[in-house]
């Protein structure tokens, strides 16, 4: 009897999975999997951090807690503290309380609800992503009815950003687009605007009336720094900028699988707060309904308790300079092998992703010969490098830029 569901097709491939799945299958013993978005030690494990499984013990031993639903904007100590860090503590907007949050699913679910509000309450009709953008802003855009363009960002001679290129896009787009913004550690490049591109970037988008999602997944994990990692946004809202902020806490606090992430909009009239809240609960609702309330307890508990705040900043410390260091080994193994080309850039760029400008034929020849596992458009997971692999994998660099030349 022929099923109902039939005339399905298959959907589009999800290729950072996909890559996974081929790596898992591979028996070399010098595999190595640069493709997937998550922090790997110098043994290429995941770390649990030290103050999470401590928290985590605590929560546990804590007979007052229960499983009962969290409100719909989710647990109100950690979308406060949430927004606390990306704002800065001294912040106007918090002292004048012209700002409110929603708990989402990490920060994938603070985009989608971001996109969602713009789109079905705002009526926005056209977004702006950069070339390149992590594939999800354009999937979730396209799924909304939004009409998705692109303003220029690599610079592919200079592997650096297109800063005249991204300030032109901006200016002749439709007045009032939604701009996607990463905040800091653009993903997938690493490249990053300076203070005074970001100021120049913030001009035109006021000038044009734009309106602005921030995406900041990597507060902290870029340059060990929160408050440097923030300026970009906290820039913006001293020139009376409003805006939405999507916060994910899987890479900062390596909660991956909870799925913490906090929408932080931020206003100019401290009145229309219970307005901006009413939408969002009932979008929440009809979306993932509630929060879980696991994650969003470590990480309020950590953000609100001095002693573990500091102990937290340590490992994110760690996290960064770890990234930084094995981008430095890269380079200098490359150097040492005589690699054709400038590799500057791997140092030059920032956070857990490197654009390499290996090209996709390049790539499968790394796979293929060296069992080494990249995305197609060359970017590498910095944290899959370790002291251990990273000879294995400047060779195979080395190697496709010399064989595989068209």
């Amino acid at each position: 009897m022929a099923s109902i569901f039939s005339t399905v097709i298959p959907g589009p491939p999800i290729k950072v999975f996909e890559l996974t799945a081929a790596f898992n299958a591979d028996q070399h013993e010098n595999k190595v999997n640069l493709g997937v978005g998550a922090y790997r030690t110098d043994e290429g494990v995941p770390w649990v951090l030290p103050v999470v499984r401590n928290v985590e013990a605590q929560l546990a031993a804590d007979m007052t807690l229960n499983k009962e639903y969290l409100p719909i904007t989710g647990l109100a100590s950690f979308t406060e503290a949430a927004a606390k860090l990306v704002l800065g503590e001294e912040s106007p907007v918090l002292i004048q309380n012209k700002y409110c949050c929603c708990q989402t699913i990490s920060g994938t679910g603070a985009c989608y609800l971001a996109l969602l509000f713009y789109r079905k309450i705002m009526n926005v009709k056209n977004v702006l992503c950069s070339n390149p953008t992590w594939p999800n802003h354009i999937n979730m855009a396209k799924e909304q009815g939004y009409t998705v363009g692109k303003y220029r960002y690599w610079n592919e001679k200079t592997k650096g950003i297109n800063i005249e290129g991204m300030l032109e896009d901006l200016k002749t787009a439709e007045e009032g687009s939604l701009i996607i913004l990463h905040a800091t550690a653009h993903n997938p490049t690493g490249v990053d605007a300076t203070r005074e591109q970001w100021q120049q970037i913030c001009e035109v988008i006021k000038e044009r009336k734009h309106l602005i999602l921030f995406d900041i997944a990597y507060q902290g994990f870029a340059t060990g720094d929160l408050d440097n990692d923030a300026w970009a946004v906290r820039y913006f809202i001293s020139q009376g900028q409003e805006m939405m902020i999507a916060q994910s806490f899987a890479k900062n606090f390596g909660l991956y699988c909870e799925r913490i992430g906090n929408l932080c909009v931020v206003n100019n009239d401290s009145t229309v707060n219970h307005k901006i809240l009413s939408q969002l609960k009932y979008l929440v609702r009809v979306t993932w309904s509630n929060p879980p309330a696991h994650g969003a307890r470590i990480v309020s508990t950590v953000l609100n308790t001095p002693a573990l705040f500091a102990e937290w900043k340590d490992c994110v410390q760690s996290m960064a300079s770890r990234i930084q260091q094995m981008r430095q080994l890269l380079k200098s193994k490359l150097s040492e092998l005589g690699t054709p080309g400038n590799w500057d850039h791997i140092t030059q760029q920032i956070g857990m992703f490197c654009y390499t400008g290996l090209t996709a034929k390049q790539v499968d020849h790394m796979k293929k010969k060296f069992h080494v596992y990249l995305l197609d458009d060359g970017r590498i997971n910095v944290c899959g490098v370790t002291s251990g692999n990273v000879d294995w994998v400047a060779e195979a660099i080395k190697d496709s830029v010399v064989s595989v030349t068209d």
